[in-house]
């Protein structure tokens, strides 16, 4: 079985070259962390105004955590939340707006633009960075800025991107105190690494190591629903991506159910190369739910193979953070199954580099 090479730590180290696996593993420490510098943060008088909107932007790893709070807070949050993914902000954002800046390097490109975007708005601006040009910038014109550890590939620092922004929230007043939900998340995870999920629990009792040797040579498409979800599912397609190397396609239900779910017909000679992830929630809707049992017959029967994956916890936060990480360590097995260094991002670099020269 593809799967018990998983349980050989010489296999793992062998393409493991940059240790991907002390990263995601040590991922409740992190959390532990990040939640200690949003507390520590010190509000500005100037924050604690009303806000009408709040915009956060930034790309990739430094966008997903803003993800998970838009999705999060849904429910709680007031006033609308938008994540930002290009250079430019929005034409309604203007001085009641707060636009948090994030970028994990300082130096993303589309995201230093839309922060002078803010600054010409004259919204109200927090930057989230570990230095860089976003932090000098930030300085200089006299924002606060939540510093961050360095010296991580930046989707390894979701608990810096996530945390300390939900902490800047509740201080500010827009959502209540979240240190317990915090607390039960970070304690979860760490049981999830250590008793169910983590490179030491082996394949057969290992969720996440079993789902990798189904995805094996495989295209994976994952479902959720669009409540509070949407996020995970999002955050499993980036780590497919980045550690694994693997292409795969999300959607969210119901929408789902009215366009994708016809299209599980052709191309024919393909859909054996499909294997369908659905999270699935306890909090999710009973119709959703519904929806979820009825998609799974209907591929089911085109003979492709879907696979259920639960989350863990009470919280809310503590549940979507389950799915969250239970696909980290997907992505990152999937990557030893494809023999290949979950941590470099050549085709990224490549591109950077191409724009550089223009």
């Amino acid at each position: 079985m593809k799967e018990m090479i998983l349980d050989d730590l010489k296999t793992i180290k062998k393409y493991d070259g940059s240790d991907m696996m002390s990263l995601i593993e040590s991922f409740s420490d992190q959390c532990e962390k990040a939640a200690g510098i949003g507390n520590a943060f010190e509000l500005p008088v100037s924050l604690k105004a009303d806000h009408k909107n709040i915009v956060f932007t930034g790309l990739g790893g430094s966008a997903i955590g803003a993800d998970i709070i838009r999705s999060y807070l849904a429910d709680e949050v007031t006033v609308p939340i938008l994540v930002n993914r290009n250079y430019a902000l929005p034409k309604f954002v203007d001085n009641l707006s707060l636009v948090v800046v994030s970028s994990y390097s300082g130096n993303t490109e589309e995201t230093l633009s839309a922060y002078k975007d803010a600054k010409a708005k004259k919204a109200k601006i927090v930057a989230i960075t570990s230095g860089g040009e976003l932090e000098r910038l930030a300085k200089t014109d006299g924002f606060p800025v939540l510093k961050i550890p360095g010296g991580l590939p930046p989707r390894c620092a979701l608990g810096y991107s996530f945390f300390p922004a939900l902490i800047l929230l509740s201080k500010i007043g827009l959502i209540k105190d979240q240190t317990a939900y915090i607390d039960e998340t970070i304690k979860t995870i760490r049981g999830l690494k250590d008793k169910e999920l983590g490179h030491d629990v082996p394949s057969g009792k290992n969720r996440a190591k079993d789902i990798a040797g189904s995805l094996y040579q495989k295209y994976p498409i994952i479902y959720s629903g669009q409540d509070h979800f949407d996020c995970a599912a999002t955050r499993w397609r980036g780590q497919l991506a980045e550690n694994s190397k693997t292409l795969s396609s999300t959607h969210v239900l119901p929408e789902m159910n009215h366009n994708e779910i016809v299209g599980w017909e052709n191309p024919k000679g393909l859909l054996k190369d499909f294997v369908v992830i659905i999270l699935r929630d306890a909090g999710d809707p009973a119709r959703i739910a519904r929806r979820m049992d009825i998609i799974k017959n209907i591929i089911s029967g085109r003979k492709v193979r879907v696979i259920e994956v639960n989350s863990s916890g009470n919280a809310l936060l503590t549940r979507i953070f389950s799915l969250i990480y239970t696909g980290d360590l997907v992505s990152f097995y999937l990557a030893i199954l494809n023999q290949c260094d979950p941590t470099p991002v050549k085709s990224i670099v490549y591109l950077k580099e191409e724009l550089g020269k223009r």
